[in-house]
C-alpha cells in the first residue's frame, strides 16, 4: 500500500506530535500516490497541514492510498477489511520510526473513506482518540466496540449516494448503545457534505481537544 506522510515542520524528537490518520473516498483510489490528496479529498487531507493549523497543533497527517479494484470496507471488495489492516500497520511503523503521542491518534474519512473509520474504530477500538466521519457508516456488529469513541458525523440531507435515512439510523443505533456521536446535517446539500464540513471553524480544535484518558 502506497502512502504520503506529512511531518510537521520543524519536527523535534525530543517532542510528541499527534497524527491524523487520512483515509480518502473512492474517487482517491489507484496506484499514483496523488488521488487521495487531490480533487475532492485535497480539503480532508490538508486542513491539517495549514500553517494556521500547524502552528497550533503540530501534527503529522498519513494518508495511504487504496488499490482501485479495493475498497477500505464492508460492503465493498475487502471482507474483512486487509486494506484497513494495512492501514494501521504503515500507522505503526509511523508510530515506531516518529516520536507520535499515542494518547492523540486520530483517524478522519469521507463516503469509503468514512465507512473505513468506522472499520478502524471496530478493529483498534482503544486506538483512536476521535475521528470524523463524513457520508460513510458501519454495521450493527460494529456498534459496541465503537459507541463510546468521540466522532463526528457529517451528512447531507439530499445525498443521492448515501441516504439521509441512513446516516439517522446509524447515529440512532450509537446513541442508544451509549454513544454520544456529534451529528451534523446539511440541509440541501448532495454527497460532497465534505465541500462545507471541513470549512466548519470548530472542526479542527474540536478533533485536537480529545486525547485517550480525557479531554486535553
Amino acid at each position: 500500500m502506497q502512502y504520503r506522510l506529512f511531518v510537521p515542520p520543524g519536527y523535534d524528537a525530543s517532542q510528541k506530535y499527534p497524527i491524523v490518520l487520512w483515509l480518502h473516498g473512492a474517487a482517491g483510489r489507484g496506484s499514483d500516490n496523488f488521488s487521495q490528496l487531490s480533487g475532492g479529498n485535497f480539503a480532508g487531507s490538508h486542513l491539517w497541514t495549514t500553517p494556521e493549523n500547524q502552528a497550533k497543533y503540530h501534527a503529522f497527517v498519513l494518508a495511504p492510498q487504496v488499490d482501485v479494484t479495493k475498497g477500505w470496507a464492508h460492503p465493498h471488495t475487502n471482507t474483512p477489511p486487509v486494506a484497513i489492516r494495512l492501514a494501521l500497520e504503515i500507522l505503526d511503523t509511523v508510530d515506531q520510526k516518529y516520536s507520535i503521542d499515542r494518547a492523540r491518534e486520530y483517524v478522519a474519512g469521507q463516503s469509503m473513506g468514512g465507512e473505513g473509520v468506522w472499520a478502524a474504530l471496530s478493529i483498534a477500538p482503544p486506538r483512536f482518540a476521535a475521528a470524523i466521519a463524513l457520508c460513510g457508516y458501519g454495521d450493527a456488529y460494529m456498534t459496541p466496540r465503537v459507541a463510546k469513541v468521540p466522532v463526528w458525523i457529517f451528512q447531507g440531507e439530499a445525498d443521492p449516494v448515501v441516504a439521509v435515512s441512513r446516516a439517522r439510523a446509524w447515529v440512532a443505533e450509537l446513541r442508544e448503545a451509549d454513544g454520544a456521536p456529534k451529528y451534523t446535517e446539511y440541509p440541501g446539500i448532495g454527497h460532497n457534505a465534505w465541500d462545507v464540513a471541513f470549512k466548519e471553524p470548530e472542526l479542527v480544535a474540536w478533533l485536537f481537544s480529545h486525547q485517550l484518558g480525557g479531554a486535553k
